[in-house]
């Protein structure tokens, strides 16, 4: 992993996607290292949306064989992107709030809004169960509800989600 960021900072994109590759493939249970790679931050992100990039280009000439390096670097590379915490394009929602959400809240408010456990969300964003309790309650006082299912239903109201 630290030889395919390696070579994707010097831009030899190429290399970088060879190697990532490589590691996908030999990893005893890559679907247990997501972590690993998702914890090095925005470079990772960008060699992981170059190497979705890449299979894109080239499965539109040539589908991988199911198994091949290619293959495994698409499917792994999307998984993690996946996983990775969704970006917001564009302004955030206008809040009418008098003490507005902020946007790691928004973020938390989102996931609230899904299937996950807790612990799965705090897992998803990369903190303690504790922080996300934290930033739980902030969002319930600034809705003022208190529970899940009346701080999602009060978004969707206030046009938050």
């Amino acid at each position: 992993m630290l030889q395919a960021l390696a070579h994707h900072a010097r831009g030899d994109g190429p290399a970088a996607l060879a190697v990532l590759g490589r590691a996908f493939g030999e990893a005893p249970e890559p679907d247990g290292y997501a972590r690993l790679y998702l914890d090095e931050g925005a470079p990772m992100l960008a060699l992981l949306h170059d190497a979705a990039d890449a299979a894109d280009a080239a499965d539109a000439a040539d589908p991988p064989a199911p198994g091949t390096h290619r293959e495994v670097l698409q499917r792994q590379a999307r998984r993690l992107l996946g996983r990775a915490m969704p970006t917001v394009e564009g302004a955030p929602p206008q809040q009418s709030l008098v003490n507005p959400l902020s946007k790691r809240e928004l973020d938390v408010l989102r996931l609230l809004d899904s299937e996950l456990t807790g612990p799965e969300i705090a897992r998803r964003l990369y903190v303690t169960v504790n922080t996300l309790r934290t930033h739980t309650k902030r969002i319930f006082t600034k809705l003022d509800v208190s529970t899940r299912a009346a701080a999602v239903r009060r978004a969707h109201e206030r046009g938050l989600l």
